[in-house]
């Protein structure tokens, strides 16, 4: 069933709904999703934010890949991202989940929503220290085999604190780490909110948010998002 708006949309209706209304935002998101058709909200989003591409990322990229997972909210980059890791642990490959967004158990709630998330979930190392950064990264998996798959959620806060080195610094210093181990790295990335007017069907580099400079062919590889397209291009 085809919805009437993207997922974001319509979260952003269900929240204006709440404060119309004065009804708990479950209650509206309820509400909305009842309008598309569905009887929960749960069961709209099973069916319209697993966003998988035809073909399994992970057979398109190549060991030392920088691969650049990017989208607006509530397109799927995040599941994207978690797909690949249980796509890296169906192959017996070591995945890990950096993340600066999630707790542990928010991580393993959508991970499980996933197409055989419940039964290999478990085996995905879940990374949420405040201290993430691409030191933090490459001395957490330093020794990890090659070909081992990491994701890092997400780039614009990688240099969140002033004590790190800037973006650039980092996602050069984790291309060079790539390169030199093996190990695929993925960075989910925002994409401006400008992008929603260009009328584009789909983002590009020129629509990454970029509150700190960043060279972007530091990545070799991207995966872009939108309105449950997915188009994956080399970059460098």
């Amino acid at each position: 069933m085809k919805l009437s708006a993207p997922i974001y949309q319509l979260k952003r209706r269900a929240k204006l709904l709440a404060r119309t209304d004065t009804i708990p935002l479950h209650q509206a998101l309820d509400r909305i999703a009842q309008e598309e058709g569905f009887t929960a909200w749960s069961l709209l989003a099973s069916q319209h934010e697993t966003l998988l591409p035809a073909t399994p990322m992970l057979s398109q990229l190549a060991e030392g890949d920088l691969l650049l997972i990017a989208a607006r909210p509530g397109h799927g980059k995040t599941l994207l991202g978690l797909q690949l890791l249980l796509d890296a642990v169906r192959e017996s490959r070591k995945a890990t989940f950096f993340t600066l967004e999630y707790t542990e158990q928010q991580t393993m709630k959508r991970i499980h929503a996933l197409p055989e998330g419940e039964a290999l979930g478990e085996k995905i190392e879940i990374v949420t220290s405040d201290e993430i950064s691409a030191d933090y990264v490459m001395r957490h998996l330093a020794g990890a085999p090659r070909g081992t798959v990491a994701v890092i959620d997400y780039l614009q806060i990688l240099d969140q604190q002033r004590s790190k080195p800037g973006l650039s610094e980092q996602v050069s210093a984790l291309q060079t780490f790539a390169r030199e181990t093996g190990i695929v790295l993925a960075f989910i990335s925002q994409i401006d909110r400008s992008f929603e007017a260009d009328g584009k069907g789909l983002p590009d580099l020129s629509d990454v948010r970029l509150p700190n400079r960043l060279d972007l062919t530091l990545f070799s590889k991207a995966c872009f998002l939108h309105n449950r397209e997915v188009q994956l291009q080399h970059v460098a």
